[in-house]
């Protein structure tokens, strides 16, 4: 189930980290956590929704415990890969932009707009978080307001 769900941990990687070593010391520990609370795993929930909390959890810590925040500066060439396909240049382009602007929101605010960007309704959203629906629409719209202020000033 996690070799056909690992999207999701390269992207919770990719928000998060900004270096290759990074990502792949990140990658490793949300295996890691992901093989110790298997147990933990009910199937109250999707699958997914318990990968993305996992694996949010882990970065959080993760990024907490390194002691500084790790910002997104380029698009990796994991992100790349994992879209279906690049249609022309300016597509690309504009993906590396989003990236840059959502590298500059806090985290919650990261994981928020990663997980819509999934289109995962704000009950899910809520629910991998761990915050109410309500406050997922609140954060959301902040979110939202903050990157548009973002890709207007690049």
């Amino acid at each position: 189930m996690v070799t056909e769900s690992q999207g999701i941990i390269h992207k919770v990687c990719n928000v998060y980290c900004d270096d290759r070593e990074h990502r792949k010391d990140l990658f490793q520990e949300i295996l890691i956590q992901l093989w110790k609370s298997f147990a933990s795993f009910k199937g109250e929930a999707k699958f997914s929704t318990w990968m993305y909390r996992v694996s949010l959890n882990v970065a959080l810590q993760y990024i907490r415990k390194e002691g500084k925040q790790l910002s997104q500066t380029q698009l990796s060439d994991e992100v790349k890969n994992l879209s279906d396909s690049v249609p022309d240049d300016d597509y690309e382009e504009d993906l590396k932009q989003l990236y840059k602007a959502i590298s500059q929101l806090n985290n919650v605010e990261k994981a928020i707009i990663m997980l819509y960007l999934e289109d995962k309704d704000n009950e899910e959203i809520a629910e991998i978080i761990g915050i109410s629906q309500n406050y997922v629409r609140v954060r959301m719209n902040r979110s939202k307001e903050k990157l548009k202020k973002i890709l207007n000033t690049q």
